[in-house]
């Protein structure tokens, strides 16, 4: 059976879906679970960037490093290489929907919803805000992280 694959999407690629491809990789790894992951916005203004500097601390105060992470722009093999496709807020799912090729494999839904009583929730956006955002951000994901990496757990 091939490694399950997810990409975890935003706006930019620089704030919220780094952090949340970082709680997934980390969450798999803690469970022993095989799985691929990446992220991508649907905007590409920052496509080759790093993440931005208070995402990058925040996934270190928790041990994890993602200054290697680059931001790029999600394309249209996105929506064949990935079994799931999460975005982080329901306007990104939106677009999502408006550009994904008829009949693609992927399965398009917001992150938060693999969290019960979250479902249908957006991922908090700190880009404009401080530190304490950064963290808010990081706790949602690494819950929505941890339900998905048990859900894989179940199904093995």
């Amino acid at each position: 059976m091939a490694e399950p694959a997810f990409l975890f999407v935003c706006l930019g690629n620089i704030c919220r879906s780094p952090l949340a491809e970082a709680a997934f990789r980390a969450a798999a790894d803690a469970a022993g679970i095989p799985a691929l992951a990446d992220s991508a916005g649907t905007g590409g203004w920052h496509a080759g960037e790093a993440p931005d500097r208070r995402s990058i601390a925040v996934a270190a105060k928790h041990g994890i490093d993602i200054s290697g992470l680059r931001a790029r722009q999600v394309t249209r093999d996105d929506f064949e290489r990935f079994d799931h496709i999460l975005a982080l807020d329901p306007q990104n799912l939106s677009d999502l929907r408006r550009i994904a090729p008829p009949g693609a494999r992927a399965q398009l839904r917001l992150l938060l919803d693999a969290v019960p009583g979250w479902e249908g929730r957006a991922v908090d956006d700190p880009y404009y805000g401080g530190p304490e955002g950064f963290e808010r951000t990081w706790d949602e994901v690494r819950t929505a992280a941890d339900r998905l990496v048990d859900a894989l757990v179940r199904t093995r």
